[in-house]
């Protein structure tokens, strides 16, 4: 796989394309963060409260629906109920594709577009 193609992303990527990073390199002592990104799975109605929690104490949350199809109706009500979170906070909601959902706070927004489109 070629540098260029690795760049515009003309392939699917896997692991091997990744590098782990070790959290010991980055100074955690620096300003406080006062907005977090947090990652969640979505496998059950429950796991909706751990979300709404962040996403109310201002975090931004990117869960992973891969368990669910967007036409199943526990997913349909996952997704009203976090739309409602969004629009009680002034966030913003997207789904990316069929395996995530991003979800903000207020006062971050999200575009629509990519960067290079």
């Amino acid at each position: 796989m070629g540098l260029m193609s690795k760049l515009l992303g003309n392939s699917a990527n896997s692991a091997e394309d990744y590098v782990e990073l070790d959290v010991d390199d980055f100074d955690a002592d620096g300003a406080a963060a006062t907005v977090q990104i947090r990652f969640a799975d979505i496998s059950d109605k429950n796991d909706v409260i751990d979300i709404k929690d962040a996403v109310y104490d201002g975090d931004i949350v990117i869960a992973d629906i891969i368990r669910h199809t967007t036409s199943d109706r526990t997913m349909e009500h996952i997704v009203d109920e976090l739309k409602q979170v969004a629009n009680e906070v002034g966030g913003d909601i997207v789904q990316k594709e069929d395996d995530q959902i991003i979800i903000t706070p207020g006062g971050v927004s999200i575009a629509r577009s990519k960067l290079n489109q």
